[in-house]
């Protein structure tokens, strides 16, 4: 598991650096200001909670155990929720998909309470 979560890390944060610099060069001149800041917010997100899961498998194949396991799934589904709807909401502005955001930003606490649970197991 430790190897799925390392490979799905280094893909969210190929993702996040590559939509950075698309909102930077690409999207700088069609969006509006306000939502090249949402733009900005998911891939910069995204890109902490990709180096999270790194983080994650690592800590997985040195101290394996349950709490790691939930933490990367929790990173990952959060990690696409909160991102995706707010990359979702800079393309199309539709305001509605906003309110997914916070659901996505509740699974990453959960991920790093959880994660934080795991680290204090082996302590």
């Amino acid at each position: 598991m430790s190897r799925t979560f390392f490979t799905i890390g280094a893909v969210l944060a190929l993702i996040a650096v590559a939509a950075g610099a698309f909102g930077a060069h690409g999207l700088r001149d069609r969006l509006e200001p306000e939502l090249l800041v949402t733009w900005e917010t998911a891939a910069r997100y995204g890109l902490y909670h990709a180096l999270a899961l790194l983080i994650v498998a690592l800590a997985m194949a040195r101290w394996p155990g349950a709490f790691w396991h939930a933490a990367g799934w929790f990173f990952v589904a959060g990690s696409l929720i909160f991102s995706g709807s707010l990359y979702a909401l800079a393309l199309t502005g539709a305001r509605w998909l906003g309110a997914l955001t916070p659901l996505g930003g509740l699974l990453l606490l959960i991920g790093w309470f959880t994660a934080a649970a795991a680290a204090w197991r082996h302590a």
